[in-house]
């Protein structure tokens, strides 16, 4: 397509000695005209360092110093009211056990907390109750002036490793193979204070969690190191549906498969997950697999989308899934429909007469790999080729385009090509109408 082809032919590269974590800092367009020097994006890594770029131009805006050991969580943290001071702030956790809130209109450190007894493996925002969470070894609940306002007990020394927000001021927390609900309650008095209750443990995993996602206000999901998904009733936690045989050949009966005695953990786990209201898409192995919330089962499959562990997956708005992974590859998908093909007559004969043939059995099977059989397919459309080692995330800004981070030192800004000529050569067209050396009509 077009977005993919003219995303090969044009981009901006950015050099630096880390870049194993990207994340959204400050995303803003203003009504009518794009302010685009407000679209930011945040890049850290190993050396502990945070760069704040610009989303259009891939300009660094500010190098953010302040932690000692490698950046391991960050998130943006909005306020709703423009007027108040620091309304863009993110939040950095890092090895060193320390979390610091930076101001992204000055790149100013606002302020840090080094109370944790074990590393920040995760933050997460409650956007409407104006408060962030930390997860470790504990949970923590923290304002926006940095003020503790409640914790858990210990957990384990594994520590929270995701996190994600449920209705009724609920969390889901992943610690080891356990998912652990907790509720937040506020004060019965007016003052600001919380407090932390575990609801529920759920346990239906057989090994530990590596990715938790909200699919919408009624559901979740999770997928664990051996392969498994399973998708949760928001409110009242139940397991709506599940599915762990990502690897069987019956997904996709049309490829080869190779004969093995077991399967490689690597080739199992779940790496990542990305949904949309009707489907969740999984980061499987090398593969990726789309998942009908509605038919509880897999409609379309990539076996070996990559050839190492796909590390992060996202659905773009028109369709196209976009892939990134340890190969340093970055590969645009498209969800297409399947032509279905009427299904051959069985045969009849002298044997089937007396009893003999397989009649019934070929026509069972038959009906079998026909309901196995995913009703689309991922195409390969676009892959965007400039990294040299594993591409860790990405992250997409619509007309802006893809934003890329690998372990080669690089975080690259890919562009429309098509779409960025056109802009180039209608600003020229009207800075010469300006200065009267051509006379042109608009």
């Amino acid at each position: 397509t077009e977005f993919i082809t003219h995303f090969k032919t044009s981009f901006l590269c950015c050099s630096f000695d880390h870049s194993l974590l990207l994340q959204e800092a400050d995303k803003v367009i203003e009504d009518g005209d794009h302010d685009w020097k407000r679209i930011r994006f945040a890049s850290a890594g190993d050396d502990g360092i945070i760069f704040l770029w610009n989303a259009q131009t891939g300009e660094k805006l500010f190098e953010l110093h302040g932690h000692t050991h490698k950046i391991t969580a960050i998130a943006p943290f909005f306020s709703s009211d423009a007027s108040e001071e620091n309304s863009h702030l993110i939040l950095t956790a890092s090895a060193d056990r320390a979390v610091i809130v930076w101001d992204c209109t000055t790149g100013r450190q606002v302020q840090k907390v080094s109370c944790f007894h074990s590393t920040v493996k995760c933050l997460t925002v409650l956007q409407r109750l104006d408060v962030w969470l930390s997860g470790g070894s504990d949970l923590c609940v923290w304002n926006r002036k940095l003020d503790l306002l409640c914790k858990t007990s210990h957990l384990t020394d594994a520590g929270i490793s995701a996190l994600v927000e449920l209705p009724k001021n609920c969390v889901a927390a992943a610690v080891g193979k356990e998912l652990i609900i907790f509720r937040l309650i506020a004060s019965s008095d007016k003052s600001e204070g919380w407090n932390i209750l575990e609801v529920k443990r759920l346990v239906d995993h057989q090994d530990n969690i590596l990715s938790l996602v909200s699919v919408n206000d009624l559901t979740f999901a999770t997928g664990s190191h051996v392969g498994e998904l399973i998708v949760w009733d928001a409110l009242d936690w139940t397991k709506q549906a599940s599915e762990c045989n990502f690897w069987d050949s019956s997904v996709q009966p049309d490829t080869r498969t190779e004969i093995k005695l077991s399967q490689s953990p690597n080739e199992t786990s779940v790496q990542h997950l990305a949904s949309d209201e009707e489907n969740v898409y999984a980061a499987v192995g090398k593969g990726i697999y789309v998942y009908n919330l509605q038919m509880k089962r897999v409609i379309a499959c990539q076996r070996t989308a990559h050839d190492s562990s796909v590390l992060h997956i996202e659905m773009l708005p028109n369709r196209q899934l976009i892939s990134c992974s340890e190969d340093g590859s970055v590969r645009i998908w498209e969800i297409r429909e399947k032509q279905q093909l009427p299904t051959e007559p069985v045969p009849t004969g002298f044997f089937n007469m007396w009893g003999f043939g397989r009649a019934n059995k070929q026509a069972n099977q038959a009906k079998k790999v026909q309901e196995n059989t995913p009703m689309h397919f991922l195409e390969l459309v676009g892959d965007l080729i400039g990294h040299s080692s594993a591409v860790q995330m990405f992250l997409y800004f619509s007309e802006l385009g893809l934003v890329t981070c690998s372990a080669d030192h690089l975080v690259i800004l890919w562009k429309d090509g098509e779409r960025e000529s056109r802009l180039r050569s209608l600003t020229l067209f009207q800075k010469l109408a300006q200065n009267g050396d051509l006379q042109l009509k608009f």
